[in-house]
């Protein structure tokens, strides 16, 4: 099977950036917040002195620490972070984290936008694609993940034990329903029109140089996920024949299109916790946070409008069996309120003629493999 060879990032890599970030998150954190209660005592001017030589040495060892075993990692030395499913998991949550910042100085560690396949990426051409996927049919269903995630979320519950397992997996009962699955990985940490536009390169080569002819694409977004699934369709395109004039579907699963809750509090909490010298350092902590989460703070509103010719099948889910119970309606999934995953509220509906499905007694990734979301599956994509 031929798949992207690429050398990839060293276990060395990240011990590297866990230094630097030891640093600037831990030490810096620690110190700035130190200095600032000194700096409200009598005595603060005496000790000063001396604590910010201690922080300058912790600061100068980390510092000396990052930049030797970069050297080291240069040279091609160390385990590859990605050889395991646990260095996969890392890779995926740092780069949902802080992945804008990975691109910018350390791009060795930013995940690109790729077809998956048993943990290794498949280029977009066409030998590649018909040895990768040798049984491929003209019917893709592309799955995204959601931040801080990787394609094998997608797994979750399909094992385990007999009371939590679905037994499959969209992906593969879909197959078996004449879809080819296309699992992405995404760096979750970039902007999501970014990340649109790079959804939309990769699909339109894939697409071009797939084994058959492509006659009906289905688009299924966990999370943020579907937000990159709705800005990628939104991204104009010269071809004669873009990829997105063949999406028939999409589904989102838990997607925030009006916002999450949880980003907006930390955006609150980061503004409202600069203002105090004894905790600003904490919210420069929070404002490390990514263009991806900061993204979630709004979703995606009027101006991404939906594909023209797609149906949409939105999901939400809530922790309480029903929708209506007041803490379903608040808490929704813990991360996604229901009337967010529709996009509607008093104001506006995304989305007026969709399909949508309330999963109940469950929680947002509890989503990425669920019984009620297998049978909307399979009525949607029929």
């Amino acid at each position: 099977m031929t798949q992207v060879a690429a050398p990839g990032p060293t276990v060395l890599d990240a011990l590297s950036l866990l230094a630097e970030v030891g640093d600037q998150l831990v030490v810096r954190t620690v110190r700035d917040t130190h200095l600032a209660f000194l700096d409200r005592t009598p005595a603060g001017a005496v000790h000063r002195g001396i604590t910010s030589a201690v922080y300058r040495g912790l600061t100068g060892g980390l510092g000396g620490a990052s930049k030797a075993l970069d050297r080291v990692a240069a040279t091609g030395m160390g385990p590859r972070l990605e050889a395991n499913p646990r260095g996969r998991f890392v890779s995926s949550a740092v780069n949902g984290l802080i992945g804008d910042r990975l691109l910018r100085e350390r791009p060795q560690l930013a995940i690109p936008m790729a077809v998956r396949l048993h943990g290794a990426d498949v280029e977009p051409e066409a030998e590649p694609l018909a040895e990768a996927f040798p049984e491929a049919t003209g019917r893709l269903v592309v799955f995204l993940h959601g931040l801080c995630e990787n394609e094998a979320y997608w797994q979750r519950r399909s094992r385990g034990a007999k009371d939590e397992r679905t037994g499959t997996t969209y992906a593969s009962m879909l197959a078996e329903r004449g879809w080819t699955p296309l699992m992405l990985r995404a760096n979750t940490g970039l902007p999501l029109r970014e990340n649109g536009a790079a959804l939309t390169a990769l699909m339109q080569r894939v697409v071009e140089a797939w084994p058959v002819p492509v006659t009906r694409i289905a688009l299924v977004g966990h999370s943020l996920g579907g937000l990159v699934m709705r800005a990628a369709g939104a991204v104009a395109s010269e071809v004669e024949e873009p990829w997105s004039g063949r999406v028939t579907d999409v589904v989102t699963l838990g997607t925030p299109h009006l916002g999450a809750p949880i980003a907006w509090g930390i955006g609150h909490g980061s503004r409202g916790l600069g203002r105090l010298p004894e905790t600003a350092a904490f919210g420069r902590l929070l404002d490390w946070r990514s263009r991806g989460v900061h993204d979630l703070v709004a979703g995606l509103a009027e101006d991404v409008p939906p594909l023209p010719h797609a149906r949409y099948h939105l999901v939400a889910a809530t922790l309480t069996r029903s929708e209506r119970h007041p803490v379903g309606h608040v808490v929704g999934d813990l991360l996604v309120r229901p009337r967010s995953a529709y996009g509607r509220d008093r104001r506006r509906t995304l989305f007026p003629d969709a399909d949508v499905l309330h999963v109940g007694g469950t929680d947002h990734f509890g989503l990425l493999n669920h019984p009620e979301v297998h049978a909307g599956l399979k009525r949607w994509l029929a």
